[in-house]
């Protein structure tokens, strides 16, 4: 009887032990982020598989994004961060000269550009993006390993990459992940035109003459490279030489990347949301106001060996507004100001 017992405290054991041990925590879990998407949006986004969106992952890349911090340095040195060229007042652009080779392009709706980024697509991702614009020189000019030092040894940090990606170790990686991750959030899709497509509102008589200024061959021919209602993106994302200059010795251009002669004087259709403020315009930012752009289209467009086909007025010059057209035409660009998205809390 003696020794059944003891078989059966023997046998019994290692359950009572097991009950007695202190559970152990689960990983922590990021919540998954839900990003807007339009009805009228292209459903293709380019979230990558190992970068899903979470909550914890924006906030992180929201911090990140305005920290100067982010150069590596504090004090009087820390001073440049990524709102230091992409200000939300003015869609995330720079509003102005940034002494840089090109001008500043706008980070909005980037989520559906599923083509390389910058004037001339040399940038594969948005992950990709962060690293260049980090170690730039005339960005940001920091070294990543001096970086990822930095931020390992301050309070705030740690604990955040902790809760979005599940180790308190920092890494490059994690940091181009965090603010690709915010930036994939920045969505305008509440401006004039987009209540007017959703049936909210309508447009005035003059900003619906410059739409269909903008989607007619015979009007403004904006749509080919813009879109319109069946491409509310503003963009198609692809890349053309729209007439600016007969002579091309910008290294930067597309052809830069591709290495195709017919690529040269080509840069990417930057998206025409809040086109109102992201002056000034072009890759070089050689027009500050709208007038100047739509004079331009109107009536100084360059022919060259590498014309876009699209650019169907070349041959006179330009689209030929008439004053009244040009006029149309601006009210119609000034729908495409989304206030909401210039004045969200959640991106300030």
């Amino acid at each position: 009887m003696r020794a059944k017992a003891f078989i059966l405290i023997i046998c019994t054991l290692p359950i009572v032990l097991a009950s007695c041990q202190p559970e152990q925590e689960k990983p922590y879990q990021p919540k998954p982020y839900e990003l807007s998407q339009p009805a009228y949006f292209p459903s293709l986004t380019n979230i990558p598989a190992d970068n899903p969106m979470a909550e914890e992952g924006v906030a992180l890349g929201w911090k990140l994004f305005y920290d100067p911090r982010l150069s590596g340095r504090d004090g009087a040195d820390g001073i440049r961060s990524c709102a230091s060229c992409h200000h939300q007042e003015n869609n995330f652009d720079f509003g102005g000269s940034a002494g840089l080779h090109h001008s500043v392009m706008p980070l909005v709706n980037l989520a559906w550009n599923t083509t390389g980024l910058g004037w001339n697509g040399g940038v594969a991702t948005l992950e990709d993006m962060v690293l260049a614009a980090v170690t730039s020189p005339v960005e940001i000019n920091a070294d990543t390993n001096q970086v990822v030092r930095y931020l390992q040894k301050t309070e705030d940090y740690p604990p955040l990459f902790e809760k979005a990606f599940g180790s308190r170790d920092i890494t490059f990686v994690n940091i181009e992940r965090a603010i690709a991750q915010f930036v994939r959030s920045l969505v305008s899709s509440d401006s004039k035109f987009d209540r007017y497509l959703r049936g909210e509102t309508q447009l005035s008589q003059d900003e619906l003459e410059g739409y269909l200024l903008f989607v007619t061959e015979d009007g403004a021919d904006c749509f080919h490279c813009h879109g319109g209602g069946g491409n509310a993106l503003m963009t198609t994302n692809l890349f053309y030489n729209n007439g600016l200059d007969i002579d091309f010795n910008d290294p930067q251009d597309r052809h830069a990347v591709t290495g195709n002669p017919m690529d040269r004087g080509v840069y990417k259709a930057p998206t025409l949301r809040n086109i109102a403020v992201s002056a000034p315009y072009m890759h070089d930012g050689r027009f500050n106001t709208l007038d100047e752009v739509i004079d331009f289209y109107s009536d100084s467009v360059k022919n060259s060996a590498t014309i876009s086909p699209l650019m169907h007025h070349v041959m006179q010059g330009g689209v030929r507004l008439t004053e009244q057209e040009k006029m149309q035409l601006k009210a119609f660009l000034n729908t495409l100001t989304d206030e909401t998205f210039l004045n969200n809390p959640n991106y300030k």
